[in-house]
């Protein structure tokens, strides 16, 4: 099965699709926006690897300590997304590229393998309780639901930065902190921005475009987290209706 996938390189990252957001058909922004990202962080050991044909199918992972999240261990491997989706499940793919990520992590020396995970499944997070089959534990908790897990190879644990258990910052408007590593964050950045302009709703967008940044961000954060009236309040991407429930709190 292993002939089914291919990882992307800075070679041919131009020329493959990006299988997150392959049911757009138009010109996408936020496609440009992560190929951009990727081509970055593939020089530091950033794996991206894929189901060979136009489909959802593929996992992401990135040593721990460059990877853009407020989580610090020693020699794990971080996993952002690990997706099966449509007609392409029940065929053991992701089984498959668990597996790749394990044996990648034991190849390279690792210590373990991380991701992010909560008390109850969220959207834009990866299955959990598919990770759990593999091993993966709950080895540190937030105040507010999220989790994270481990696999550990030689009982070490990695734990969220002192920073995510904050919850809160100083600023009380609308706060958004952003980077451009998933896809559809540049169009949802784009809708709120409207939403916020239409609707006079003070917003503020704080754009994660360091390593720095993002380990010194004060939530859980994947690659967007969200704000308001100085309270964390979701990790997952708005729509107008979630949108307009968090401001009227």
């Amino acid at each position: 099965m292993n002939d089914d996938f291919i990882n992307l390189t800075i070679e041919n990252l131009a020329d493959e699709h990006l299988c997150c957001i392959i049911r757009t058909k138009k010109l996408h922004s936020g496609v440009e926006a992560k190929r951009q990202w990727l081509f970055k962080r593939l020089k530091e050991g950033h794996v991206f690897r894929k189901l060979n044909k136009k489909a959802t199918v593929f996992i992401e992972y990135a040593p721990l300590e460059t990877a853009w999240v407020p989580i610090v261990g020693d020699n794990y491997y971080y996993i952002y997304c690990l997706w099966v989706t449509g007609k392409e499940k029940g065929h053991g793919y992701g089984k498959s590229l668990m597996e790749y990520c394990i044996a990648d992590a034991k190849e390279k020396g690792k210590a373990g393998i991380c991701m992010l995970g909560a008390k109850k499944q969220k959207s834009w997070l990866s299955d959990q309780s598919f990770a759990k089959k593999f091993g993966f534990e709950v080895v540190d908790t937030t105040n507010y639901g999220y989790e994270l897990l481990a696999l550990s190879f030689d009982g070490t644990t990695p734990k969220f930065a002192p920073n995510v258990k904050t919850e809160e910052i100083e600023n009380q408007e609308l706060t958004i902190f952003y980077d451009w590593q998933c896809p559809y964050v540049f169009q949802n950045v784009e809708k709120i921005k409207e939403y916020c302009r239409i609707n006079d709703i003070p917003v503020s967008f704080i754009h994660v475009n360091s390593l720095k940044k993002a380990k010194e961000l004060p939530c859980v954060f994947n690659n967007w987290c969200v704000f308001y009236q100085g309270m964390f309040q979701t990790v997952n991407l708005l729509g107008v209706s979630s949108l307009s429930r968090i401001v009227k709190k």
